[in-house]
C-alpha cells in the first residue's frame, strides 16, 4: 500500500531543521572543537559545503524517484540493487546511532542526575508511539520544536554576544589540518538532517518541486545558525567550550545571565526531541523501502491501513534504539552516525553521477566533489567508529549474501 501525500514544503523544511538543528548545537561542539582548535569555523566551512554537495545530489535524485527510501531507491534505480542495500543499511544504522546520540543528549538536559538512562528510553518510547499515529501529527510536533529551539539559540547567541567584547576566555588551541578535517567529520554530523526530507518522498506535496527546494532551505537556514552558534561559543568560552558537557548553557553563565540557564536547557530538550522524532521517521520510511523488496524482513513492509504509517518498521527501530541508548555513550554515538551517514552519501553521490542530460540539475562536478569531501572526512573519524562502522557494514552484506543465496535454492 502506498504512503499518502500531506506534507507541504513548509512540513518538510521543519523536518529538516528539527533533524539538524537539534544534531548540531546541543550535541556536536565540544568534541569539534576539541580537535579542530582554533580551526573550528573552517571546520564548519567544509562540513557544510560536503553537505550542500549532497545536498543537491539528493534533491537531484528525489526529483526522479519521489518514493520512500531515499538514497537507497535512488541507488537502486541508477546503479543497481547491492549499492542501494548499502546505502539503506548505511543510513539505517548510522542513524540507529543518530537516534541514540539525540536521546541522550534530551536526558542529559533534561533529566535529574542519575535518570539520564531511563528518560533517553522513555523519550524513543514516547515518540516512536507519536510517528505511529500519522505523519501530519509528526510533522506538527515537529514545527513547535523547532520553534522553541530557535527561541532558545536566539537568547544565547544574543546573551553570549553581548558579553563578548568584556569576556577573556582562553585561547583556542592552534588548528592543525588533520584537526580540521576530523571536526568536520563529526559536524557533518549536525548537518545530515536534510535526508530526512527525501526519505520522506513518497508523502510529500508535488515531490518535483517540493523535495528540491525543501532541503536547500533547510540546509542554508541550518548553516546561519551553526555560524551564529559558533561564533557566540568561541568568543564567549574559548578553549573552556571542548571540555564543557554543556556549552551553550555554560555561554549563559559566562554571559552573567545564569538565571536564563534553564531556558537553555529547555531549548536543548526541544531540539533534542526534534530531531529525535524526524530521525525516527525518516529510519522507519527507509526500513518500509527495504522491507519491500525483501532486504530486510517483509513483515516490516506493512502499512498501517488508517494511519497510513509504516508501523511495524517504527516499533522495530524503537526497540532496537533503545537497546543503544541503554549500552552505548554519546561521543562514540556520534562517531558512529557519521561514519554511516558519510558512505550513505558516498553513494548518494555516485547515483546522481549517473544520472542522464534529462534529469540533471545540478553540475557533475557537485557530485564529485562530494564523494571526495565523505572519503576525506570519513577516514578522519575516530578509528574505534570507523573499525565498528566497517564491521557492521560488512555483517549487513554477508546477510544480503546469505539471503540471496537460499532463495536461489
Amino acid at each position: 500500500m502506498p504512503l499518502t501525500r500531506r506534507l507541504t514544503l513548509g512540513d518538510a523544511v521543519a523536518i529538516g531543521l528539527g533533524s539538524m538543528i537539534g544534531a548540531g548545537v546541543f550535541a556536536v561542539w565540544a568534541p569539534a572543537i576539541g580537535v579542530a582548535g582554533s580551526g573550528i569555523l573552517i571546520a564548519l566551512a567544509i562540513a557544510a559545503f560536503v553537505a550542500y554537495c549532497n545536498a543537491t545530489a539528493s534533491a537531484q535524485l528525489a526529483a526522479v524517484h519521489p518514493v520512500a527510501g531515499g538514497t537507497y531507491a535512488y541507488a537502486r534505480a541508477e546503479i543497481g540493487p547491492w549499492w542501494g542495500f548499502i546505502a539503506g543499511w548505511c543510513f539505517v544504522i548510522g542513524k540507529i546511532a543518530s537516534c541514540a546520540a539525540m536521546a541522550m543528549t534530551f536526558a542529559a538536559y533534561a533529566a535529574p542526575a542519575g535518570w539520564e538512562v531511563p528518560v533517553a528510553v522513555a523519550a524513543v518510547a514516547a515518540l516512536a508511539t507519536v510517528n505511529c499515529f500519522g505523519v501530519t501529527r509528526t510533522a506538527l510536533l515537529t514545527r513547535i520544536l523547532v520553534v522553541c529551539s530557535l527561541l532558545g539559540l536566539a537568547i544565547v547567541v544574543a546573551t553570549g554576544l553581548l558579553a563578548a567584547p568584556e569576556a577573556s576566555p582562553a585561547p583556542l588551541p592552534d588548528a592543525t589540518a588533520y584537526g580540521v578535517l576530523q571536526g568536520a567529520g563529526l559536524l557533518f554530523f549536525a548537518f545530515a538532517g536534510y535526508a530526512r526530507i527525501a526519505t520522506m518522498g513518497e508523502e510529500v506535496v508535488s515531490p518535483e518541486r517540493t523535495i528540491p527546494r525543501a532541503i536547500v532551505l533547510a540546509l542554508a537556514g541550518a548553516v546561519v545558525v551553526y555560524v551564529l552558534v559558533a561564533i557566540t561559543v568561541m568568543t564567549t568560552l574559548g578553549a573552556d567550550a571542548a571540555t564543557s558537557t554543556a556549552p551553550l548553557a555554560d555561554v549563559i553563565t559566562a554571559a552573567g545571565w545564569p538565571e536564563l540557564a534553564p531556558v537553555v536547557r529547555v531549548a536543548a530538550a526541544a531540539a533534542s526531541l526534534g530531531a529525535l522524532l524526524a530521525l525516527l521517521t525518516g529510519i522507519g520510511r527507509t526500513t518500509l523501502a527495504m522491507a519491500r523488496e525483501d532486504d530486510v524482513p517483509r513483515f516490516l513492509a506493512h502499512v498501517d491501513e488508517r494511519w497510513q504509517v509504516p508501523r511495524r518498521a517504527e516499533v522495530a527501530i524503537a526497540i532496537i534504539v533503545i537497546g543503544v541508548v541503554l549500552v552505548a555513550d554519546l561521543r562514540n554515538a556520534i562517531g558512529f552516525s557519521s561514519f554511516g551517514v558519510l558512505l550513505y552519501y558516498l553513494i548518494a553521490n555516485a547515483a546522481a553521477f549517473r544520472q542522464d542530460d534529462s534529469a540533471r540539475r545540478y553540475p557533475r562536478a557537485l557530485q564529485v566533489l562530494g564523494a571526495l569531501g565523505c572519503l576525506v572526512l570519513v577516514n578522519t573519524l575516530p578509528i574505534v567508529a570507523s573499525l565498528v562502522g566497517t564491521g557492521v557494514v560488512l555483517l549487513g552484506v554477508a546477510y544480503r549474501m546469505l539471503r540471496l543465496s537460499i532463495a536461489s535454492r
